[in-house]
């Protein structure tokens, strides 16, 4: 079984064709399916989708961009939209000083609110960082230290850094502190040598594959609107990578997605 551990089927580029999208998952044998929002009203539908689509579950949070929507109420809004049973994580929630739409300080100050909900709800992070990694990481080292007494089973399993920009070395770091990272379709890229030997170099078993449909669409989709199905061009790159069979890659990053979003 394929899995799309993160895109944002919630937003209007879906809009014409939803379920003819989420049909050509099922059909590529995508078989979970995750939306994190990005504010609150992206997290709702992303709720809503999750209620009627049983291969597809949501995660719940305000993106750093989204950051001056953030209110007084908004936390507790996503603590009641996380008791939905169909929410396995908060996110997608980070730091991300490219766009610099919401000013740095409130960016941190709405990220700890955010995984110490994580942290209560004992729901696994979804992670986004942009020219940011230094800060997320010393940041989720903290916390995910701090876990390892008060909730160790979440500690063993805090979340994903998604669509990875690091290096090795970032990625070890995160390693440590029992972080997975999210692979998207750049790693495709005839262009993509760092990404490609980064991943060549890390284990299967601390990979998940994503698409962040409708954005970052995988070689030789470049240039498109991105979806859920294909995921299996991510998974037959990282395959090609490892000179492994796409089974095994499949089988693997598979299991781990359940162990994190536990679906």
């Amino acid at each position: 079984m394929l899995v799309d551990t993160h895109c944002h089927l919630d937003f209007n580029r879906f809009d014409q064709d939803r379920d003819q999208v989420i049909l050509r998952a099922r059909e590529s044998g995508v078989g979970r399916i995750l939306n994190p929002g990005i504010n609150l009203q992206s997290s709702q539908a992303a709720v809503r989708l999750s209620n009627i689509n049983s291969d597809v579950y949501a995660a719940v949070g305000v993106h750093p961009n989204d950051g001056l929507s953030w209110q007084n109420d908004t936390l507790g809004h996503l603590r009641d939209l996380a008791s939905h049973s169909k929410v396995v994580g908060i996110g997608e929630i980070g730091l991300d000083y490219y766009r610099d739409r919401t000013p740095r300080e409130l960016q941190k100050r709405i990220f700890l609110a955010q995984l110490e909900l994580a942290a209560e709800l004992q729901l696994p992070v979804v992670i986004h960082s942009r020219e940011s990694l230094k800060d997320v990481l010393a940041i989720l080292t903290d916390w995910q230290r701090g876990l390892v007494d008060t909730q160790p089973n979440l500690a063993e399993r805090p979340g994903v850094l998604h669509s990875f920009s690091g290096d090795e070395r970032d990625a070890n770091q995160a390693f440590l502190s029992n972080f997975y990272i999210g692979i998207t379709g750049p790693v495709t890229f005839r262009n993509a040598k760092e990404l490609q030997d980064l991943v060549i170099r890390l284990s299967l078993e601390h990979l998940l594959i994503e698409t962040d449909a409708p954005f970052l669409s995988p070689h030789p989709r470049r240039g498109k609107r991105n979806e859920p199905a294909y995921v299996k061009l991510v998974a037959e790159k990282i395959a090609e990578l490892h000179q492994e069979a796409y089974n095994t890659v499949t089988e693997i990053t598979s299991a781990t997605a359940s162990r994190l979003f536990k679906w």
